[in-house]
């Protein structure tokens, strides 16, 4: 198994991620939320606010406080498991901060929830008649996996490879898990995950990176920044 652990200090950033720190603070509280509550309580917030295909498609009434088109955002915030949240948060953390640097704050938290929404809307797509409930916020960090893998293909990961931890370059990382969805996905995994809605995801990270990203910030960047000669002056 592979598990990214970081790629640089985030807290050595000219511009603190706040964008990024406050989505996954906002994620954790959600999820302690869930854990802390009653069954009943759970269950009608995933009632009110998982995305439901069939809901969303008008196949069937929505039972939730909210439109069924709205659960397409307040979705991604729901976690069904500590596994689930903190794999998620994980990928975010390490991830998130380089895009949201690149592309600023504001731009960062559309780019974030524009990728969920897209994700969901796929798996939607392929599934309009499911009433299975769509939860967490992969297909949003698929977005900015993609995002990543397009900015700093090169960037070396930590990961946890085989009970050690070995530096790789963000295109094995990024690219070697993009593999292992469509590998899944074409294979029909009934894991209960949405490889389906991860693979839009990348898609739709790929695509609104292209186009949010501001003129100044160029693509496939391949200097190894801990290679780097050091100045003189």
């Amino acid at each position: 198994m592979v598990f990214p652990l970081y790629d640089e200090n985030p807290f050595t950033l000219p511009r603190p991620p706040y964008v990024t720190w406050g989505l996954i603070a906002l994620n954790v509280v959600i999820f302690l939320v869930e854990v802390s509550s009653d069954a009943q309580t759970t269950n009608a917030m995933l009632g009110s606010f998982a995305a439901v295909p069939a809901a969303i498609t008008r196949d069937i009434h929505g039972t939730g406080s909210i439109p069924p088109e709205l659960t397409l955002v307040t979705s991604m915030f729901l976690h069904g498991g500590w596994e689930h949240l903190l794999g998620n948060m994980v990928y975010l953390w390490v991830f998130g901060d380089d895009i949201e640097e690149a592309i600023g704050p504001l731009r960062f938290l559309i780019f974030y929830l524009l990728c969920g929404i897209a994700a969901a809307l796929v798996f939607v797509a392929f599934n309009m008649h499911s009433s299975t409930p769509l939860i967490g916020a992969s297909g949003a960090i698929s977005g900015v996996l993609a995002a990543y893998l397009l900015l700093r293909p090169c960037a070396r990961i930590s990961v946890f490879v085989l009970r050690a931890v070995v530096r790789l370059r963000a295109y094995w990382v990024i690219g070697g898990w993009a593999l292992l969805q469509l590998f899944l996905l074409s294979n029909k995994a009934d894991d209960g995950v949405a490889y389906l809605a991860h693979v839009g995801g990348l898609v739709a990270g790929a695509i609104l990176f292209l186009i949010m990203r501001p003129s100044g910030v160029q693509l496939f960047e391949c200097i190894d920044r801990e290679e780097e000669p050091a100045t003189t002056g």
